[in-house]
């Protein structure tokens, strides 16, 4: 009894490597790649294909042919509003300029406490009524706030909580 070698093969003995000498296994059911190149190839595929396509439509003149790519057409109508310019006129004056200067407090320098004039940095707690205030001081009654939190704490309760009324029932 002959068998035929034709008919059925036995799977192969070992795993098979990638095609591509990349290291990994392949399997038959992806044309013995791994499943990375066999991924990277269809996507050149697809990419090679909507390339011929879009090539083709070009030189048939037609700006689609593939139902499913979507066409935007869209006018915008934008109202154009003239410009007029406007003169600044500059008076050098030193004088002026040091006031400017000297009333507003540096952005970029040192946050410093208000109470104590200590440097507090990032540190700082920003209060209620507007300043900042170092560890020691950041309570309201450290550093006597201006800030009413007795009449702000009704308001926000008030505010959460509004007044429910029911109608009044007809007696029988």
């Amino acid at each position: 009894m002959d068998h035929d070698n034709s008919e059925c093969q036995a799977p192969p003995e070992g795993p098979v490597l990638c095609i591509n000498n990349c290291g990994f296994f392949g399997s038959a059911a992806t044309m013995n790649m791994c499943s990375k190149c066999h991924k990277d190839m269809m996507l050149k595929q697809e990419q090679a294909k909507l390339a011929a396509s879009s090539i083709g439509n070009i030189m048939n003149g037609s700006s689609s042919s593939i139902a499913s790519e979507p066409v935007v057409v869209a006018i915008v109508d934008i109202p154009v509003n003239s410009i007029e310019p406007k003169t600044i006129s500059v008076q050098p004056s030193l004088a002026s300029a040091s006031e400017e200067s000297g009333e507003a407090k540096p952005k970029g320098g040192p946050k410093r406490c208000d109470s104590c004039n200590k440097r507090v940095g990032l540190t700082g707690f920003n209060c209620r009524c507007g300043n900042i205030f170092c560890a020691v001081h950041r309570y309201s009654d450290k550093h006597n706030c201006p800030f009413d939190y007795r009449t702000a704490g009704r308001e926000a309760i008030a505010k959460a909580n509004p007044v429910v009324k029911a109608e009044k029932l007809d007696k029988i």
